[in-house]
């Protein structure tokens, strides 16, 4: 079990929490131990054994497994004698055929562009600093991977799969393909990459290449504007500005349809809400909760949450700053999960393709849904959790 660090050994080196802005001692770590900020008990560093080898062997497996994912079915439909099937390749063509673009761009960029360059940096920069080598544009390389990681969806979409299944399970014949478990394979690679990179770890292995190498360059990014009033108040505001679009995306996202099943010359519209009162009233309990939690509940708490944090900074409130930051940490994982249900509709409206017999198209629900999705994950990336723990300045 990994040994949580009270920072109290002998100090390695000074760093300065992302979420609080404290400047801390840090010890050095051995494997499976991690240091914890011990004003709001942000993870500073955690050890995994041979971590480098794991990310560089695994980033090459998940590569691996996702062009294996590519040539084979993925999934197969059949129903009233007519068959159809899905596979990750023909999928975008579908949608950019039905005047879908921007659904064929969302799925492309999260599904493979970025899990594909985030696991290709990886390798380009780990093997030869493992090495003691530099590689060109390192730090740049390193920061951009950070900054796409939060954007690759593999798991979501591979959740999204499953309750498609759910939902045609009960009207046709479906069959797995080599495509899926294939997928399976690379979300897993890719989840256990993700969970043994540890930022500060990186960065330090990078200053010491750097320094072999009489390389000069900026040291590992900390929070230099944690004290320029201006940079707070412009985060405030970029904030207050994204939940507002944010709000206003909610409103024809949850208002109109989110696709339409259309069977022997009839449209059936059905908006979020609709979807999950179909599921729970086909039997699917745990999907029909999953797909409210995610789609309903956790779009407006993420919400709400990120206004009243915004609110309370802006007021300098010192109040509950441990709970606030907590709050904080919550919104910005579960944000992300909401795009479930846009995954489900990508999913649908690709495989369900049977001409006049029966077909489903997104809706104009679709579109505005992941937009509230990107926008409020946006919003949490904009809000500067520092704030919360600073009751000195104004934020005009």
């Amino acid at each position: 079990m990994p040994e949580n660090l009270q920072i109290t050994e002998i100090y390695q080196t000074q760093v300065q929490c992302y979420e609080c802005a404290l400047t801390v001692n840090m010890p050095i770590l051995k494997e499976k131990q991690k240091a914890q900020c011990p004003r709001c008990g942000y993870t500073l560093s955690a050890i995994h054994r041979n971590a480098n080898q794991r990310i560089i062997a695994f980033s090459i497996t998940a590569l691996i497994f996702l062009i294996a994912s590519l040539p084979f079915k993925f999934l197969s439909f059949s129903a009233n004698g007519l068959e159809n099937h899905f596979d990750a390749i023909t999928s975008f063509f579908v949608l950019i055929e039905n005047d879908y673009q921007l659904l064929a761009l969302i799925e492309f960029i999260t599904i493979f562009a970025i899990p594909t360059v985030v696991l290709l940096s990886l390798i380009y920069l780990l093997i030869p600093m493992n090495k003691g080598q530099h590689p060109k544009y390192a730090r740049k390389i390193l920061s951009m991977v950070f900054a796409l990681i939060p954007w690759s969806m593999v798991e979501i979409f591979l959740i999204g799969a499953l309750v498609s299944l759910i939902k045609i399970i009960s009207m046709a014949e479906i069959e797995l393909g080599l495509s899926f478990y294939a997928f399976i394979l690379f979300a897993l690679s890719m989840t256990i990459v993700i969970l043994h990179i540890d930022k500060r770890e990186l960065y330090q292995l990078l200053d010491q290449v750097e320094q072999a190498h009489e390389i000069k360059t900026i040291k590992s990014p900390i929070n230099t504007n944690k004290d320029d009033p201006i940079s707070h108040a412009l985060s405030v505001q970029k904030t207050w500005a994204l939940l507002l679009t944010a709000v206003i995306l909610y409103i024809p996202a949850n208002m109109f349809p989110i696709m339409t099943t259309h069977f022997f010359g009839q449209d059936q519209p059905s908006t979020i809400i609709g979807g999950v009162i179909l599921l729970w009233k086909s039997g699917s309990y745990p999907i029909a909760v999953i797909v409210f939690v995610a789609s309903v509940i956790i779009p407006v708490a993420k919400i709400i949450v990120l206004a009243w944090l915004n609110y309370s900074v802006q007021k300098q409130s010192d109040r509950l700053s441990l709970q606030r930051v907590k709050l904080y940490r919550m919104a910005e994982f579960v944000g992300r999960w909401s795009m479930i249900d846009v995954f489900v509709v990508i999913i649908l409206a690709s495989l369900i393709q049977l001409g006049p017999t029966m077909s489903i198209t997104p809706g104009t629900a679709t579109l505005a849904f992941s937009g509230l999705v990107i926008v409020t994950m946006l919003a949490a990336m904009s809000f500067e959790p520092q704030l919360i723990w600073n009751d000195r300045k104004k934020y005009e």
